[in-house]
């Protein structure tokens, strides 16, 4: 049995509809034959008139007093992570993986720094490579047929 919350931590995706973001929350469900619990995602709309959350964002939404429509039942509230920009709530530091930038810096000093490594203090922020590689920002649309030209913004 799960209890209605009010607010939910998903990621969003890609939509097609106006001013409505699409968020998957992914919750853990019981096996009790198993006693396993397996992943089971659910995918909500959320109002979200000023485009503040792209593709790939970790965003936290909150449920509406009524709804808007059939299918949009949250808003939301806040991006709490852009993509590929994790912080750790309680330091405030940057994370990669598992281990804080910072440590990893450290251990680059101590035993040297390796050759094809990423170097994250001289990288230009998300939405440098908008309409060249990154096409989160642009509007979508379903694609119906194969035209044999390239579509990046068809879902």
């Amino acid at each position: 049995m799960s209890a209605r919350t009010s607010l939910l931590l998903g990621v969003c995706m890609p939509c097609v509809k106006q001013n409505v973001s699409k968020i998957r929350i992914r919750r853990m469900e019981l096996d009790t034959n198993l006693n396993m619990y397996f992943k089971k995602d659910e995918f909500l709309f959320a109002h979200d008139p000023e485009k503040m959350c792209k593709t790939g964002d970790v965003v936290l939404i909150r449920e509406l007093a009524q709804r808007l429509t059939r299918l949009t039942t949250h808003r939301v509230e806040k991006v709490v992570y852009s993509l590929g920009d994790i912080t750790d709530p309680i330091t405030g530091k940057k994370v990669i993986v598992g281990k804080y930038r910072d440590d990893i810096e450290e251990a680059n000093l101590l035993f040297g720094k390796s050759t094809k490594g990423f170097d994250y203090s001289k990288s230009i922020p998300r939405g440098r490579l908008e309409d060249t590689k990154d096409f989160t920002h642009g509007e979508t649309y379903i694609k119906y047929h194969e035209y044999g030209t390239e579509q990046p913004f068809a879902v």
